[in-house]
């Protein structure tokens, strides 16, 4: 097997900056240069996004930055020992000793388990203190191999306490902890187990479960950790589950088979506190097992529903409003999006006025009796019904997932029905959302009342959907439908005769909108604007048209300019981003917004910034020339269902430009102002 670690890939008390990316820029770059890598910038781009995603740093004066990457050709380890340390986001401070782990994006199993079984090395002292006693690269490739053989350092150093010896404990073992006491009373020797799991499965997995089971040992309690890691996971015995008295979940990532844990006490953390706070977290399970009233794993049934309530009970009401409205309109999308295309291609086929006969036609003909205008018309007429009838579910789904979102699975007919109340007395999209939030939170409170047993199993399935429905669908039919009605109806007038600048201003709006969030919920709602008034527009009212072909045209500006962006200058952007650029050309070209996230996330400040402007171009040009789009989502490939297609392509085409020349603006002048500054300073050197 190929060595992991050579005396090339060390570097001994140098100073390689002062942040955690010019330290992995130099160690990719020194991975890159041994042949272990086909090019430095890609592994750096892999390495970087994963310390974004959760700081690599852990007590002890310790990092390991770790990544799978496709540049990666043999699995590796790169070490430095730093002169001047630097801020991994540890709890204690700043790393001294950074380990850099580069596997292949498909490394084997024994690689993984090799660089897993290092990781955990590092939480033990002794090895931690020879690593920086050692006095040549050499030595620190015996001690690295020696670690991975099981071999005991050689530190300098004091001898550790017990709490480094109980580090060294498999934490996936199998055999009873001992006849210990958990606190020293008599009583019976609490048992716990845990899951730890992070996005790569390299590091944090194992050096969490061991550090766990060294805590839990130092209070005399019985831990078994399950590593759901990339070398793989062994299952924890069923005994072993059953008798525990808590679980503790220390992930980045969901639990695989997290129903085995149903019903026992749970606490729920992110994986790198595992390594932070160990011995807290095993405090905390210790008191969920004597707390009745502890949060538990839901049986994935009607505990979840508590589970889910217990979660979200410190959300602020906004953000649970929020939740309830973007979770409607991600269900309401399909039906709108199949039956938009639908409606488009029957006006294709068939012409605008098939919206006048299409009902006598699909009942009165078929293939063997076509009507007057052939095989055509009768074609338009089947999809413009079936997408008809598809939009006309756009309303009481919103409402009904809306209702879902507070309510659950009983919430779901209240909303429903509501929604259709909503429709049929033409309060439309506003109606739909305010009959879902009254059927959502009627049916929520309903759900909390104290019934006998015998009519708890009828609650979710007869009682709960019977009053929800009666008291919000009342509501809407005696009290607010009428309102909401006018509203609608004052709401579609006035969109109805924008015109001129009032249409632009409108136009840059929505654009805006479009390109702030890429698939947030800022551009949900804009969508959502256009999307419930598409069944609104016909030959003589377009707005609702226009609206739409605004909306998806400012949402294809900015993986357009992204893309473009890094074909005009690739040196501003990173390997990763280039890669992306390709992709986002398609994105783009369907109408996928989030095509620019990756771009965004690297660089918000400039990113955002550059296609909002952009997406205003578009919008506001989209607006002026009238284009209309029958189709809620496609991008250009629903070309057949766009009105003035011309003026639709040169929208979006300038948008793109201004958006990718004003992103380019904004990184040569950042790069100019880094440039600037690094020539301010004076350089440290640097010893070989």
């Amino acid at each position: 097997m190929t060595q992991l670690i050579t005396t090339e890939l060390v570097e001994l008390d140098q100073n390689l900056g002062n942040s955690p990316e010019d330290v992995i820029r130099h160690l990719a770059s020194k991975v890159a240069a041994s042949g272990r890598a086909t090019e430095a910038e890609g592994l750096f781009a892999d390495a970087f996004a994963r310390e974004q995603k959760t700081a690599t740093g852990v007590p002890g004066g310790i990092a390991i930055p770790h990544c799978r990457s496709a540049a990666v050709t043999v699995p590796t380890l790169a070490m430095a020992r730093l002169s001047q340390p630097v801020d991994f986001g540890a709890k204690d401070g700043s790393a001294d000793l950074i380990f850099f782990i580069a596997a292949p994006d498909g490394a084997d199993q024994e690689h993984l388990k090799l660089l897993s079984k290092l990781a955990r090395s590092l939480i033990k002292k002794d090895f931690t203190g020879a690593l920086r006693s050692a006095s040549s690269r050499e030595e620190i490739v015996e001690l690295v191999d020696g670690a991975l053989a099981d071999k005991p350092a050689h530190a300098a150093t004091a001898p550790v306490g017990a709490s480094a010896a109980a580090a060294g404990a498999t934490a996936a073992a199998g055999a009873d902890g001992g006849a210990g006491t958990a606190a020293g009373d008599g009583s019976r020797q609490k048992r716990l187990v845990a899951v730890t799991a992070c996005p790569t499965g390299i590091a944090h997995t194992y050096m969490a479960a061991d550090s766990l089971v060294a805590a839990a040992q130092e209070v005399g309690v019985d831990l078994q950790v399950e590593t759901q890691g990339s070398s793989g996971a062994k299952p924890l015995d069923p005994a072993v589950i059953a008798a525990a008295d808590a679980v503790i979940f220390a992930v980045d990532v969901d639990v695989r088979g997290k129903e085995r844990f149903a019903g026992k006490p749970v606490i729920n953390a992110p994986v790198k506190r595992g390594i932070d706070e160990p011995a807290k977290m095993v405090q905390e399970a210790l008191a969920a097992a004597d707390n009745p009233n502890a949060r538990r794993v839901p049986h994935f049934g009607a505990e979840e529903q508590a589970e889910n309530a217990a979660t979200e009970k410190g959300e602020h009401i906004g953000q649970k409003l929020k939740k309830a409205l973007l979770t409607g309109v991600s269900y309401m999308i399909p039906f709108v999006a199949g039956g938009g295309l639908l409606i488009a291609l029957g006006f294709l086929l068939g012409g605008y006025n098939i919206t006048s006969v299409a009902d006598k036609i699909v009942l009165a003909n078929n293939f063997g009796n076509l009507p007057e205008g052939g095989l055509a018309i009768y074609l338009g007429a089947v999809l413009f019904k079936i997408g008809a009838l598809s939009m006309g579910f756009l309303v009481p789904a919103l409402a009904g997932y809306i209702a879902y979102a507070i309510a659950d699975r009983p919430g779901i007919a209240p909303g429903f029905v509501a929604g259709a109340v909503s429709g049929f007395m033409g309060a439309g999209f506003l109606g739909g959302i305010v009959g879902g939030l009254l059927a959502g939170y009627i049916a929520h409170l309903i759900g909390t009342w104290q019934v006998p047993r015998w009519l708890r199993g009828l609650m979710p399935v007869v009682i709960i959907p019977l009053l929800a429905s009666i008291v919000a669908s009342g509501l809407m039919f005696l009290v607010l439908g009428g309102p909401i009605a006018g509203l609608t109806t004052a709401l579609n007038g006035w969109l109805s005769g924008m015109t001129g600048a009032s249409a632009v201003v409108l136009g840059i709006i929505l654009g805006l909108m479009m390109c702030f969030d890429l698939g947030g919920p800022v551009n949900k709602v804009a969508y959502a604007f256009a999307v419930a008034g598409l069944s609104a527009g016909s030959a003589t009212n377009q707005a609702p048209w226009q609206i739409m072909a605004t909306v998806m045209a400012a949402g294809m500006v900015p993986p357009l300019a992204m893309a473009l962006a890094t074909v005009l200058d690739k040196k501003v952007f990173s390997l990763a981003e280039r890669e992306n650029g390709k992709a986002a050309w398609l994105l783009g070209a369907s109408f996928i917004s989030e095509g620019a996230i990756p771009f965004a996330a690297a660089d918000p400040l400039r990113v955002i910034p550059a296609s909002m402007v952009g997406g205003a171009v578009t919008g506001a040009l989209c607006m002026a020339t009238g284009v209309t789009s029958q189709a809620p989502h496609g991008g250009i490939f629903v070309f057949f269902a766009i009105g003035n297609l011309l003026m639709f392509v040169i929208s979006i085409v300038a948008g793109t430009i201004v958006s990718a020349l004003a992103v380019l603006a904004l990184k040569r002048s950042a790069a100019a102002r880094a440039a600037k500054a690094a020539a301010n300073v004076e350089p440290v050197p640097v010893t070989v």
